[in-house]
């Protein structure tokens, strides 16, 4: 096989953006292959594609021999096949050790545990990351992110390993480590074949074979001497210059030399800065001065120190030990003022994409707090220096990356600062924009006498800076002009005087693939064994994701507790202890008599008697009553003449069910007042029929034995499908979604293996919340436990398989909580038979409430504790839940993608 992948007129689209145009290539097999170009030019789409994560929208794919456009080759091809996407460890796991993760992506493979930790082993020892197997791999650096997440690609030994930017944002000497742990890899896996994408030109220059991209097309492909010599370019970065349009045309970016003000007072004076976090030191002892007008670049290793410093630079936070001195003023971090002369832009796009190019400017202008006359004329010439006048009405999302950046210098600048201080501000960007930009901070040095402190890790963009510093582990380890610091470390290039720096402080001088020995490959286990073994991997992983996360453990285990104690508390349709007030005018024996009749049920409660109807007004008002009689005078006396006397009943009917209930309540002790005074002075007659009312189930007539079994199924409900659905778009926001669409699992396997957990912790808290339920809330049970408990496993996996199902095709964490909250709640609540009877709703009513799994388990809940329910009743129940687990399971499959669109 020649060619590890055949692309023949593929085209891509997002939307009306075309990300590729009628691409076809070739890329050998065996060989280091790499696709160069800014972002945006297509590459990641292009991997991404042959990765088999992206779908494929037109034109002719294979890899390793395979049509990727038919579903059955991609799951033959998935397992021969590594991707690692692009970001600082974007597929791996924080809270997961790095032993774990490597456990996790050797068990989405099929090894078995022998295998596991032999390649575990050597995998580790073969990146340096041996003596680190119990760190989180939230808390590595970029280096080691990046060569953990190499290791989770190669866990399997691929035929083809696919990197998409691996080295971006990371320091020179973890590039060089990276590449030259590749190359040793590649040694001791000669068949593998590589393919890459990077922005970083020299390190391209290392590779067999480079196809060009720009605008979504290719450019030129060829050898990196092949595209040098078609170019007649020194460098391969020249070379892709020459290869865009205009690109022929481009001239050198020129510093011109900076006039010295030896008595001017500096711009930036850090002195002795030092940040700790706890016990660990951020920044220690840095100090230096930068003149007015200085381009100053700061260099560093990854996580040495570089955005501490940067945030006491700015004023966002305050240095422990030292100060930072803007233009001879202390600077601190409510130090407004002063903020106001640093202009400041970060490494990723932070302005506004839903505004114009134009409303993103004169929005800043505002919150700098320009004067109004001066807002106008202050946007249109920075949209002039900027070049931006002809995209002033669009968005930023639809520009290319470069001009973007421009932009964001152009908010930067639109107050006019005297500092700049810019993160990586070209990351990304292709070289001739890169060069556009560096002109236009050339122009702010020299001709404005802006004071520019940039990152970067661009060697030929440090080149440019009037003086570097490079900085390691919290400390300023050298300090000049790029000339100098190349001079002192007799090195040939800046990019080695660097990585000369670096080793020398970390004692590391790369070579550390030479024990990558790969082991022999086990005999592969049986299809349902391997399946079991994926699902396994994504519970096992699950589990441990979520005992590390406080936040969503508290949740899972707390809230449904907190829930059935301020619910089964909270919500009662028992009305006593009825606040009862008296206004006896008369006060006879036979007043005091009906007064005492009133007060002998426990339903009233009797308060202060009241003296006027001002009086009552006023308690009813506040809710200190709720009852109140007044009996008039002559009441007695009217009751001795055989005449029937009247009172006045009032009720407080702001709430009309307890206004009714209390209605009632009164009306009966007035009916039994009457007919005990009838038999006492024999005017009586018995009724021929006496009624007795008794109830057949709940007898002690409290509404807290029916509310707190239908509670118990709402909280099944809404806890578990919420903590479901969180934990499928949590993958797609963070990117971890890839290892799913980029290896042998299958959808009904990713969803089982995540679900489980929740499912578990779900039917965990059934039986905490029975516990409550019969120890705290005294509710009777008479019904066949083993029955409900099993009927409540099924039910919990159908909630948490709804979550799932939500889940499916949301996109945001946000976005899946409200939806599967408002989803669940509504019908739960209103159709499920917890406040109307499932038979006195209308018939759309009922199909809707029949159509979640909560209605179905109303009354295996309430009938198991209250009618004493059994298999016998219960049985029909569970089999519609054990429906509504497949139907759920199934919608879930189907609304997931395996691939991107």
């Amino acid at each position: 096989m020649e060619s590890v992948a055949e692309i023949a007129g593929v085209s891509h689209r997002y939307g009306t953006v075309t990300a590729l145009d009628a691409v076809s290539l070739a890329i050998p097999a065996g060989r280091m292959a790499g696709l160069i170009g800014p972002d945006g030019v297509g590459k990641s789409t292009l991997l991404a594609l042959v990765a088999g994560v992206r779908r494929l929208q037109g034109g002719g794919l294979t890899v390793l021999g395979h049509d990727m456009t038919r579903r059955a080759e991609r799951q033959a091809v998935a397992p021969r096949v590594a991707y690692m996407p692009q970001g600082l460890g974007r597929n791996l796991y924080p809270t997961l050790t790095v032993r774990e993760n490597l456990e996790f992506f050797g068990r989405l493979f099929g090894q078995k545990a022998p295998e596991r930790a032999q390649r575990i082993e050597m995998l580790l020892r073969a990146t340096g990351l041996d003596p680190f197997p119990d760190r989180p791999a939230g808390k590595l650096s970029g280096g080691m992110k990046q060569k953990l997440s190499l290791c989770s690609a190669l866990i399997h030994d691929p035929d083809l390993l696919i990197l998409d930017e691996p080295t971006t944002g990371v320091d020179p000497l973890s590039r060089r480590q990276f590449w030259e742990l590749i190359a040793a890899i590649r040694t001791h896996l000669p068949g593998m074949s590589v393919l890459v994408a990077t922005a970083y030109m020299e390190e391209a220059d290392r590779f067999d074979w480079l196809a060009a991209m720009d605008g979504g097309r290719v450019i030129a492909t060829g050898s990196p001497a092949e595209l040098r010599a078609r170019t007649g370019a020194a460098t391969l970065e020249a070379a892709f210059i020459r290869l865009l349009p205009g690109g022929a045309d481009a001239a050198p970016v020129i510093l011109p030399p900076r006039g010295d003000a030896p008595d001017a007072t500096p711009a930036i004076e850090a002195r002795h800065l030092t940040k700790r976090f706890d016990d660990f030191t951020a920044v220690d002892d840095v100090s230096f001065t930068i003149p007015e007008g200085e381009i100053f670049g700061f260099l560093g290793s990854n996580g040495c120190g570089k955005s501490t410093t940067m945030k006491m630079l700015t004023g966002l936070q305050d240095a422990t030990e030292g100060e930072t001195r803007l233009f001879g003023e202390r600077l601190g971090a409510a130090d407004m003022q002063s903020r106001m002369r640093i202009g400041y832009m970060s490494q990723g796009f932070s302005l506004y994409g839903e505004l114009t190019v134009r409303q993103n400017l004169t929005l800043h202008a505002q919150l700098y707090a320009l004067p109004a006359a001066r807002r106008a004329p202050r946007v249109a010439e920075v949209m002039a220096e900027f070049d931006l006048a002809e995209v002033a009405d669009q968005k930023p999302e639809s520009l290319p990356l470069g001009i973007r950046q421009r932009l964001q210098l152009a908010v930067a600048t639109i107050h006019e600062p005297r500092i700049l201080i810019l993160d990586e501000p070209t990351s990304g960007v292709d070289p001739l924009a890169r060069d556009d930009f560096w002109r236009k901070l050339i122009v702010l040095s020299r001709e404005r006498g802006v004071t520019i402190f940039i990152t970067t890790h661009f060697m030929n963009e440090a080149e440019r800076c009037d003086r570097i510093s490079l900085m390691h582990a919290g400390r300023v380890l050298e300090m000049g002009t790029p000339a100098e610091i190349v001079s002192r470390r007799g090195a040939a290039t800046l990019e080695e005087a660097f990585i000369a720096c670096l080793e020398e402080q970390t004692g590391s001088a790369g070579g550390e693939a030479a024990a990558m020995v790969p082991p022999d490959p086990a005999p592969p286990a049986g299809r349902m064994r391997q399946a079991l073994t994926r699902a396994g991997a994504y519970s096992w992983r699950e589990t441990l994701e979520l005992v590390r996360d406080p936040i969503r453990l508290f949740f899972a285990l707390a809230a449904p507790v907190i829930l059935l104690l301020t619910m089964g508390f909270g919500i009662s349709f028992d009305v006593n202890r009825l606040s009862f007030a008296v206004n006896d005018q008369d006060r006879s024996a036979e007043s005091r008599a009906l007064v005492d009749e009133f007060a002998s049920i426990r339903q009233f409660d009797r308060r202060a008697d009241f003296a006027s109807r001002a009086d009552l007004d006023a308690r009813m008002t506040r809710g200190a009553v709720t009852v109140a009689l007044e009996i008039p005078d002559g009441f007695g006396h009217d009751l001795r003449r055989g005449t029937v006397p009247e009172v006045s009943l009032w009720i407080d009917g702001a709430m009309p069910f307890r206004a009714e209930t209390a209605r009632g309540y009164a009306a009966g002790v007035l009916q039994t007042f009457a007919a005990r005074l009838a038999r006492e002075e024999g005017r009586g007659t018995a009724s021929p029929v006496t009624v007795e009312t008794r109830f057949l189930y709940n007898q002690a007539f409290l509404s807290a034995n029916a509310m707190v079994p239908s509670i118990i199924m709402l909280i099944l409900m809404l806890v578990p499908a919420i903590m479901a659905a969180v934990s499928v778009v949590r993958e797609k926001e963070s990117g971890t979604i890839a290892n799913f669409r980029s290896t042998p699992v299958g959808r009904a396997e990713f969803l089982v293996g995540k679900q489980l957990p929740y499912a578990v912790i779900a039917w965990g808290s059934f039986w905490v919340l029975f516990l409550l339920a019969r120890l705290l809330f005294e509710v009777p049970f008479s019904g066949d436990l083993g029955a409900l408990a099993a009927i409540s496993a099924v039910y919990v996996v159908a909630t948490t398989g709804f979550g799932q199902f939500i889940s499916s095709f949301t996109a945001t964490q946000v976005t899946a909580v409200f939806a599967t909250a408002i989803i669940t709640i509504i019908p739960t609540i209103n159709f499920s038979g917890l406040i109307v009877p499932v038979s006195s709703l209308a018939p759309a009513a009922r199909m809707l409430g029949r159509a979640f799994p909560g209605a179905w388990y109303q009354p295996v809940s309430v009938g198991s504790f209250v009618k004493g329910f059994g298999w016998a009743e219960l049985w029909p129940a569970g089999l519609m839940m054990l429906g509504f687990c497949a139907a759920y399971l199934a919608l879930s499959v189907l609304a997931l993608r395996k691939q991107e669109a």
